[in-house]
């Protein structure tokens, strides 16, 4: 026969899941239009990155054009 253990209280099960809190996403700044980017990732509005360009946002922005009016 086991012996019997003790409760365990909610402050001991709340402090052994303390780690498991959210934390706020970090954000970056564009440098050429100032918006807020996730770090390491393309801006979405202007399509530059570390002062290069890299998406054509030109072409994106047609694209959703086109297929919002192909759905409607």
């Amino acid at each position: 026969m086991s012996t019997m253990t003790q409760k365990t209280h909610k402050s001991r099960t709340k402090s052994r899941r303390s780690h498991h809190g959210l934390k706020a996403k970090t954000l970056a700044t564009c440098e050429k239009c100032e918006a807020k980017i996730t770090p390491h990732q393309a801006c979405p509005k202007c399509g530059h990155y570390r002062g290069r360009k890299i998406l054509d946002i030109t072409k994106r922005v047609l694209r959703t054009k086109r297929n919002k009016k192909n759905q409607q």
